[in-house]
């Protein structure tokens, strides 16, 4: 019997000043948690896409009691969420310019010189790290593989005719696909703007022929003709500043190799 009696008062008397020493550790180490934090993830919308620059909704909700991030911060929640949390804060959501997705690049299939019959993965971040680094020849364009449509968690992106192509009103310009693209050809801009040069390449004029016929040859004639001095040669691809430009389209239609995309609604008046 006091085999058996022995070992459990032992067994017991262990559990007991272990348990107390977990009680006083809890108690000793205990952080409190603000009871805001709490409040404003609930009121996000669980994407955890990491548009706000923090590991998900419970890093972001942490951040922003601790006023480490703006209450804006939340691209897929927009203006309704941030005035939401502004109110659980206690300060005032100055609004910000929304922003989508854009590609630069116009390099479809038909129009890009091929160097190889691309057989690996589907998926543009393992294409550029294989031998070919892809079918086009021109190394700074879209790979149209689709791993921005794979990590887009709100059915914004595609691949039409070897391209991505981005929705612009499902896009809430959380950037995960900007990130995730190996070729840095995807990139945010301000949902206003409407003109943009759409290549990616920063080789000059016959190099980028060689390439792509579709590529931006760096003739100037967009600079040239703008109302308002937006766009500006950095090396030999043009480059519009959307916090200047005005969605004329004038530059649009200069330009010899159609590389600039207008996406006015009407193609019509500028719009601020």
């Amino acid at each position: 019997m006091n085999g058996i009696l022995y070992p459990a008062l032992v067994m017991g008397g262990l559990g007991l000043i272990f348990g107390a020493m977990l009680a006083f550790a809890s108690k000793k180490f205990y952080v409190e948690v603000d009871e805001r934090q709490a409040k404003v993830r609930e009121i996000l919308p669980g994407a955890n896409c990491g548009g706000c620059g923090f590991p998900g909704c419970d890093g972001y909700a942490e951040a922003v009691v601790k006023g480490e991030a703006k209450v804006t911060a939340c691209a897929a929640g927009g203006a309704p969420v941030a005035e939401k949390i502004a109110a659980i804060i206690g300060v005032e959501a100055t609004a910000e310019e929304p922003k989508i997705a854009f590609l630069k690049c116009k390099g479809t299939p038909d129009k890009t010189a091929r160097n190889c019959i691309y057989h690996g993965v589907a998926d543009c971040r393992e294409a550029v790290v294989v031998p070919g680094k892809g079918p086009s020849a021109c190394t700074f364009g879209c790979l149209g593989l689709g791993t921005c449509v794979s990590v887009c968690q709100f059915g914004a992106m595609s691949v039409v005719n070897g391209l991505a192509v981005v929705d612009r009103e499902a896009c809430v310009g959380c950037g995960t696909c900007v990130e995730q693209c190996p070729r840095g050809v995807l990139t945010l801009i301000p949902k206003h703007s409407r003109v943009q040069v759409s290549c990616n390449s920063p080789l000059k004029g016959p190099d980028v022929k060689k390439a792509c016929a579709a590529g931006c040859i760096g003739c100037t004639l967009c600079v040239k003709v703008c109302p308002v001095q937006a766009i500006e040669m950095k090396g030999a691809l043009a480059v519009i500043d959307p916090s200047k430009c005005i969605n004329c389209g004038q530059c649009a239609a200069k330009c010899p190799v159609k590389n600039i995309t207008d996406s006015r609604p009407d193609k019509g008046e500028a719009t601020a």
